[in-house]
């Protein structure tokens, strides 16, 4: 059995494929905590009650009286994938680069904003080629050679719109108490594509190759909903925690089915010979599981050429998928919980630009939620950095950040049929300028 092309990853084949982070480049070098993150220089569309926060608590106290910080924010991956059998020296590499999430945030008033944008879900990538020797159990001879091809494409993606307001907030130690809810929207859409060729070798008889395809395509509505709370603790030390969740949705789906038999011609490619089945818009629906995330978040502000400042922090997040159904049929797929922890770390801010450099780091673990043979292990490391852009005097107000994350995954182990080790790299940036700005003059 042999394993080859880009971003090939085998158990993408169960589920909706391989999840993609879905948190924005930010925190995911702190493991990817989102349900108490709070931040007006990014977007944080995992938890839309952070939508509230597009104005800080800092700007509403200046002379601009500003209506709030609009951000834009997008960021690319680069996944390097090995791939490892058990047992044999077989080894095999996957390479991939796509965007990551395309995000816009806004202020609608003071405490209430919005988000929408666009981000992948999941992906199905995987090419799998076995040769075998076909054995008649009747005579208990070997017979013809067969070579199949496993081959999958797809994934899935979210179109998302939310909205988050404050509906408590009060000055406390000098910071800013708040209570914040959210909502959001999203229309999911995808496909699966799975093909399977066989071809039989034979030095006298010349065979017809087989193909066996499933095509499906489904989409629907899907909700979000999250909570924030940030307690001051001090004039330097405030506490927040979150959550979310979505409930589990109905997708519609359709569905085309080949069976058939065909010839390969190098000018105008696979030829049919004849079919056995093709069915072509069958409707299905395709149940997806509820997932809720729950976390916190201690930070310590920093003070200009006094003291630097720090976040620390932890999201437990569970998703039901034994509830996961695919025109009615159970999949591969198993209950999974996550455990994410992680911080970051911010030098003494003075005039230096290294001083102004965000430090993060984090780490995850828990099961995976493919389980195929014996259950998949998930272990992940990461570390990131907060590039803060110089910008033109003539435009204090704008703020630019590079963000970058390096993570590194292992999954499963030498007791499963595959182990990957999945290292990405993550590159993001986040643009931010006050809008709508009534300035005084003296």
């Amino acid at each position: 059995m042999g394993v080859n092309g880009q971003d090939n990853s085998p158990y993408s084949r169960y589920g909706i494929g391989d999840l993609v982070p879905q948190t924005n480049i930010f925190t995911r070098g702190m493991g990817g905590l989102s349900a108490a993150y709070i931040d007006n220089f990014s977007v944080n569309f995992s938890n839309p009650a952070s939508f509230a926060s597009f104005q800080s608590f800092r700007e509403k106290k200046q002379k601009t009286m500003a209506s709030g910080r609009t951000v834009a924010d997008f960021g690319v991956n680069v996944d390097r994938r090995n791939l490892f059998q058990p047992g044999t020296n077989n080894e095999f590499q996957a390479s991939n680069a796509i965007f990551s999430y395309v995000q816009v945030g806004m202020p609608l008033r003071q405490n209430w904003g919005m988000a929408f944008g666009i981000r992948p879900v999941s992906r199905v990538s995987y090419n799998i080629f076995r040769s075998e020797r076909l054995y008649d159990p009747i005579s208990g001879n070997n017979i013809d050679s067969a070579v199949t091809v496993f081959q999958g494409d797809g994934g899935t993606y979210l179109a998302n719109w939310g909205t988050g307001f404050s509906i408590f907030q009060r000055e406390r130690k000098g910071l800013e108490e708040k209570l914040s809810v959210g909502f959001q929207i999203g229309y999911l859409f995808g496909r699966k594509d799975f093909t399977s060729r066989r071809s039989l070798i034979n030095d006298s008889v010349l065979y017809a190759q087989a193909n066996y395809q499933t095509l499906t395509n489904f989409s629907n509505l899907v909700y979000t909903a999250g909570f924030q709370y940030r307690l001051p603790l001090s004039s330097k030390m405030a506490l927040a925690i979150g959550g979310y969740g979505r409930p589990g949705a109905t997708l519609n789906a359709r569905q085309d089915r080949v069976r058939e038999t065909y010839r390969y011609n190098e000018s105008a490619g696979n030829l049919r010979i004849d079919s056995v089945l093709d069915q072509r818009d069958v409707k299905g629906k395709v149940k997806l599981p509820a997932s809720y995330t729950i976390g916190f978040m201690l930070q310590k502000f920093a003070t200009p050429n006094k003291e630097g400042g720090w976040m620390l922090g932890a999201d437990y997040s569970l998703t039901s998928w034994d509830d996961y159904r695919f025109y009615g049929q159970k999949d591969s797929v198993r209950t999974n919980w996550t455990l994410s922890v992680g911080g970051q770390w911010s030098p003494i801010p003075k005039r230096s630009y290294f001083s102004n450099i965000a430090y993060r780091f984090g780490m995850v673990f828990g099961p995976d939620y493919i389980k195929v043979g014996n259950p998949l292990s998930q272990l992940g490391l990461s570390f990131g950095m907060g590039l803060p852009i110089p910008i033109s005097r003539q435009a204090p107000n704008q703020v630019t950040f590079l963000n970058l994350a390096f993570e590194m995954n292992r999954r499963g182990n030498d007791t499963n049929l595959l182990r990957e080790n999945l290292f990405r790299f993550s590159m993001g940036f986040s643009l931010s300028d006050i809008w709508f700005a009534k300035r005084r003059y003296d």
